[in-house]
Parts: structure tokens; sequence; C-alpha cells
């Protein structure tokens, strides 16, 4: 009991002592709520995946996500304790070596449902562009906050430059769910850094035009939209029975492990987790899960607002838009309310790349908003008119 109380003193000034006592806990905590239930659901839809398989172990899925948790748990830890300065260099680098990879996906890739999105490493296989996308916000927001100082840094154009690199290796692959959530998030921060209405209409008038363009350019984009609008023409047997396990699951679910619809849908433990999790929990667990993520992206975005820096307020508001579109993407996707985009639920879908990137994202944004000398103003900062 001593020995804890000393470890959490307020007095304690080793690093992990500063680290307790600066981190947002709403933050924190809602963050170790999601990864604690993303292990738990995985126990539920291991055995139905393994069984597809021919997996001889019922919880191979369930075990694995328990290693990508400690894996994400200790990237996050880690990347929460750095300060700014850390946070850009680590991204810089990390963003380096993911383009480096998405460069040569195309050669040396894996392939999988006609997509080139993973280099396999000894058995394992992981996605360059999930660990570009963090880095790439906290970059751009870094670039927008050097141009605002007008010292000759063209920011914008590199900040541009850095986008456009990104989505053109993103398409190759292709991959337009991530381009399109990359496009929003950097639209956020675009728009947090002050720019004028005006550049905003524009970027915004040119996503539209580039994102209706992907119908006429990627068969599978164009697929997945005719099936959502034409259900009676085409088979839309995956999110018929995600609407099915959701309706199944009423308000108080079937029960742990008893949903029925993961053994007819094959990506239940990954993109429609959270269908399964409706399905066994039912409606009110659905409801805790969509709002641990709204705590985690509007408190959040209210502590990057009050933040002095505007790199720092610029980056962590992006990281915890690229968090919150994602869920939202996801969920949208399991309610039939959008087509399909093959995204994951952060923490909760089944997935190495997705878990060990989410820990290294909302790790940042923990890092950005932690309490330092001078990190808040006294009172919120209004957004920042400097490229006016």
């Amino acid at each position: 009991m001593t020995a804890q109380h000393h470890a959490f003193a307020r007095t304690d000034r080793s690093a992990l002592g500063l680290w307790w006592w600066t981190t947002d806990r709403w933050l924190l905590g809602a963050t170790a709520a999601l990864i604690a239930l993303g292990v738990l659901l995985q126990f539920g839809t291991s055995p139905a995946a393994a069984a597809r398989l021919n997996i001889a172990w019922p919880f191979h899925f369930a075990v694995r996500q328990c290693v990508f948790a400690a894996g994400g748990t200790a990237i996050l830890l880690g990347a929460s304790m750095l300060s700014p300065k850390g946070v850009r260099r680590a991204a810089f680098f990390i963003y380096i070596a993911a383009i480096l990879a998405m460069a040569v996906l195309p050669f040396l890739g894996h392939n999988a449902k006609g997509a080139t999105r993973w280099v396999e490493i000894s058995g394992f296989t992981l996605q360059p562009s999930e660990f570009m996308k963090p880095a790439l916000i906290v970059l751009v927001a870094w670039m927008f906050s050097e141009g605002q100082k007008g010292q000759g840094v063209p920011g914008v154009s590199i900040a541009f430059c850095l986008y456009i690199l990104a989505v053109g290796l993103l398409l190759i692959e292709p991959d337009v769910g991530q381009t399109v959530l990359i496009t929003v998030a950097f639209g956020a921060a675009f728009w947090m850094a002050g720019v004028p209405m005006s550049w905003i209409m524009v970027l915004g008038g040119a996503a539209i035009a580039g994102l209706s363009s992907t119908y006429f350019l990627f068969d599978h984009v164009a697929s997945r939209v005719d099936r959502f609008f034409s259900h009676e023409k085409t088979d839309t047997h995956q999110v018929d029975r995600a609407a099915e396990a959701i309706a199944h699951g009423g308000l108080f679910g079937q029960g742990p492990g008893e949903g029925i619809m993961k053994r007819s849908v094959p990506d239940m433990h990954t993109d429609f987790a959270y269908s399964a999790a409706a399905e066994e929990y039912g409606l009110w667990f659905s409801l805790i899960l969509i709002a641990l993520f709204m705590i985690l992206v509007v408190r959040g975005l209210y502590k990057s607002m009050k933040l002095s820096d505007p790199f720092e307020q610029v980056a962590a508001a992006g990281l915890f838009v690229l968090v919150g579109m994602q869920a939202f993407i996801n969920v949208a996707v399991n309610l039939n309310l959008i087509p399909t985009k093959g995204m994951t639920l952060p923490f909760i879908s089944y997935g190495g790349s997705s878990m060990l990137a989410m820990g290294l994202t909302l790790g940042m944004a923990l890092a950005l908003t932690r309490k330092r000398p001078g990190a808040y103003a006294n009172e919120g900062l209004g957004r920042n008119r400097a490229f006016g």
C-alpha cells in the first residue's frame, strides 16, 4: 500500500509519475475500456472464425488479439510519454517508413481480396497505411503551424505534397476507404488551422469530385455503390446478415458466444465486429461502445482546442477526428447507412495493424494533450486566423 502510494504521489517526479498526473484520465479510461472490450468480444467471435478457416484451436483469433492489445498498449504508453517535439520526430520517421513500404507494395506486397495493402513478415501481415495516417496528420499540422509563422517556410504547400503522395499510393493499392478517411482528417486539420473559408470550399469541392471519380475508376467501388442502392439486383449477403444480427440482439442480446450470424458472415470478427457485439450483448452494449468513442472524440477535441500552441492544437484535434471518423464509418457500414468500406472499428475489430496503429494514434494524441507548463491557455483559444 505504501509503495503504491509513493509511486503515484503528486510529488513523484519519475517519468511514470509525471505521466500519470499529466495525462487526461477520461481519455485514458475510455481508451483502456475500448481495448479491454475488444479483447472480450474476440472470445465470442473467434470460434466461428477459426472453424470457417479450418483452424483447430477455437480461440486462435482471441489469443492473437490479446497479443495485439498488449503491443498496442505498450505503443500507446510509450508514445504518450513523448514531448511535442518527440511526437513530431516520431511522426516524421514513421511517415517516411510507411511511405517507402507502401511504394514497394505493388512489387512485394501481399494481395488479399483484390487489393495489395499488406507486407508479410514471418507470417504476420502489416498494413503500412495504418501507421501512415497518424504520422501524416501530425506532419501536416506541423507544416500548417510553420506556415503561419511567416518565416518563408511553404508549410501549406509541403502539407499538400505529403497528403497527395499518401493518397496516390493508397489509390494504387487500391484503398478508397482509407483515402476518404485521411481526406476528412486532413480537411479537418486544414480547417482548424484557421484557413479562409474559400480555401475550405475549394478543397471540399476537389474532394467530392475525386471521390465521385472513384466510382468510374475502380470496379470494386462501383460494385459496392451499386449494391448499396440496388439491393434487389445484387448480392448483399454480408450487409444483410449484419443487419439481422443487430436486430436479433434486441435490447439485451442473446448472451456471450450465443450469436449465430457470425457463422455465416466471413468478416464478423473484423469489419462487422460491431454487429457481432450487438447480437450477443444487445442494444445497450452497442450504445456503450458508441458512448466510449464519443467521450474519446468530444473530450479530446475539447482538450485540443484549449491548447495554446497552434501545432499541438491542430495535431491533437486531427488525431481525435481520425479516430472518430474511422469509428463512424465502421458503425455506419454495419447499420447499412453507407456502402461497405472494409474499415475496422478502432480497438474492437480483430487486426494487428489496426490495434498497433490505433495505439500509436491515441498515444500521440495523449502526449499532445498532457498538462505541461504553458500548454494550455487560460481561456479556450479561438481558431487561429494567421492564414487570412
